[in-house]
């Protein structure tokens, strides 16, 4: 079993920065590709994912703004979001992109002036 903890959202300004962390606890494997996944009220996003071999993979929304790191030794995957935009307002969850797990209770990201 393995569960995701996501952490460092919060209230941003338009053209902000957030860094969010996601931590695994349990069965992690070095070997899953991992993703950040957004929530908003209509739909779920996937937002990018990384691979064990560190290739990444964005979203077109998110593209040259956001980037995935994972540091497997730590167990972690981060998310340095840069120049957020209103519509990036949602849930952030982590999970494996692999073989998807039982989602984390998620971090609010709210983009607003």
């Amino acid at each position: 079993q393995v569960q995701f903890v996501e952490s460092g959202g919060g209230l941003v300004q338009p053209g902000g920065s957030l860094r969010l962390s996601c931590v695994a606890a349990g069965s992690f494997k070095d070997i899953w590709t991992m993703a950040w996944y957004r929530q908003s009220p209509d739909r779920r996003e996937l937002v990018a994912t990384i691979r064990a071999d560190r290739t990444t993979t964005y979203a077109d929304s998110v593209k040259g703004r956001f980037t995935i790191s994972r540091d497997n030794a730590k167990k972690q995957v981060y998310l340095q979001m840069n120049s957020l935009k209103p519509e990036d307002t949602a849930v952030y969850y982590c999970n494996s992109y692999t073989s998807t797990r039982s989602w984390g209770q998620g971090t609010q990201v709210t983009v607003s002036s």
